[in-house]
């Protein structure tokens, strides 16, 4: 082992950082890899996905309410966090806000006691869950939407739910500002300059003040941001790291969030959006078009899998609690998923590379089949491309490829080829990428081999990977981009 350059631990230096990183609690946030959405409040008694602003507290009413079944439903379907529209555009709070009478206070729920806010978080953490919270910035039924004091009622709002819960793990702003609605009775259209109006910058301050570990997530972050659609989908090349000059809530360039810039100049973690039904309201008409189980599997090979966080919406019925079609596709999804995932194939292989850091067993090559996210291969400096040979005593079969890299010190592969050895010794390219990121999954038709080859093209930096793993999904699961076999 050649000597490198030690720190005074005695352990080697890492490798060079880039000049962009997450934060540790952006690492923490895409380790969980998938989160929920709940949309419920006063559209689902009125059908409506956006509500104006005039509807009577009078008609909410859900006698069956049970937070607790939205937690297991959603612990069932591999979610680890649940975020709460406790406020919506039509303004109805689900709180008793002593700002305003258009809340729960004034509704037959609970005679007027209820704080579904309250339950919703307590039964969060009861299970084990994170808990995030949405506040609408548009308000329909406020009589001051549009003018400064409404800024006033609006970080009152956030003061009490940021204050009067517990710890809150994610604040959800999205860009949904200005248009028609009934505005106390004026029943009128009311636009805003969303680059200036909500004073974000201060907003945010007020929101890291009051919980200092929270995310904040909305079009510019600054810990998470939109990935551009309500689709699930991030871009095949997504880059964490973004330009945030060139954000603005409510009106970003949904491309360039769905590719992120390899440039940019801060790290935006992308979190990919989608409901579970057509609409993000339940609707009972749409009983008979929720996502399928494998639906919801292309959507994380589609989010998850191209470095990004999946934010599933599962909407409660009028009962007040989560239909049952939607938990048979959850349960089914997260099925799939764990048996797909369950067996590395890879751990069995030996792996050699072209180059190894300083030649120093630190960085081993090995590392990258461990299953230890923490431990890594890396290339020497003078590098950015780099190729790496997995050889398997026996043929292995797979259809599936994980790769990660190192995020606490960057993304930078930027461009790779995954190549199989046939059975007449020719290199096969089986599949190519560009970015990599805290995960990528890669479907392949069905290949046996004995020896694979990862090329890495280009990096930003000195290339680096923390896993390269190879699944093959259970035949009743299976669905596959292509038909034949290797």
């Amino acid at each position: 082992m050649a000597a490198g350059c030690y720190n005074g631990a005695g352990l080697p230096e890492d490798i060079p950082v880039c000049k962009v990183i997450p934060s540790v609690q952006q690492i923490n946030y895409q380790e969980m890899e998938m989160v929920g959405f709940v949309h419920f409040s006063m559209n689902t008694f009125t059908d409506r996905e956006w509500g104006f602003g005039d509807e009577d507290p009078g008609i909410f009413n859900p006698e069956q309410l049970d937070c607790e079944q939205w937690v297991m439903a959603a612990k069932e379907g591999g979610l680890r966090e649940l975020i709460l529209t406790a406020k919506h555009h039509d303004g109805f709070c689900l709180w008793p806000s002593v700002f305003t009478k258009h809340s729960v206070k004034y509704s037959p729920y609970r005679n007027g006691k209820g704080d579904i806010v309250r339950e919703f978080t307590e039964a969060c953490r009861k299970h084990g869950l994170k808990t995030g919270l949405y506040l609408s910035p548009w308000d329909r039924n406020h009589p001051d939407y549009g003018k400064p004091e409404y800024l006033t009622y609006y970080r009152n709002q956030l003061k009490e739910l940021l204050t009067n819960y517990g710890k809150i793990d994610e604040i959800w702003f999205d860009g949904a500002n200005g248009g028609s609605g009934y505005y106390g009775g004026t029943n009128e259209t009311r636009t805003i300059d969303n680059k200036t109006y909500y004073e974000w910058d201060s907003t945010f301050t007020l929101v890291k003040s009051l919980q200092p570990d929270i995310m904040i997530f909305s079009d510019a972050g600054p810990d998470l941001r939109w990935v551009g659609n309500e689709n699930g989908f991030a871009g095949e090349t997504f880059w964490s790291m973004i330009d945030d000059s060139r954000l603005t809530i409510g009106g970003a360039d949904q491309a360039y969030l769905n590719t992120g810039d390899p440039d940019g100049n801060k790290w935006i973690t992308g979190q990919c959006d989608v409901s579970i039904r057509p609409g993000w309201f339940y609707h009972e008409q749409q009983d008979s078009l929720v996502k399928s189980s494998q639906q919801l599997v292309d959507i994380y090979y589609k989010s998850v899998g191209r470095n990004a966080v999946l934010l599933l919406n599962i909407p409660p019925d009028r009962r007040g609690l989560i239909h049952e079609n939607d938990i048979d596709s959850l349960k089914e999804f997260r099925k799939i998923i764990q048996e797909t995932f369950d067996t590395n194939l890879a751990v069995n292989g030996y792996v050699i590379a072209n180059n190894i850091r300083n030649n120093d067993e630190y960085f081993s090559p090995a590392n990258i089949i461990d299953d230890d996210r923490n431990s890594y291969w890396a290339a020497d400096d003078s590098l950015f491309s780099a190729e790496l040979t997995i050889e398997f005593k026996e043929p292995v079969k797979f259809d599936r490829i994980v790769i990660q890299e190192p995020i606490r010190f960057g993304q930078r592969i930027s461009r790779f080829r995954v190549f199989a050895l046939s059975p007449d010794n020719e290199w096969i390219l089986i599949t190519e990428g560009t970015t990599i990121g805290y995960k990528r999954i890669l479907k392949t038709n069905p290949v046996i081999t004995e020896k694979i080859r990862f090329c890495i093209l280009e990096s930003l930096n000195v290339p680096s990977i923390s896993n390269f793993a190879l699944y093959l999904s259970p035949d009743k699961f299976a669905n596959h981009i292509c038909s034949g076999h290797f």
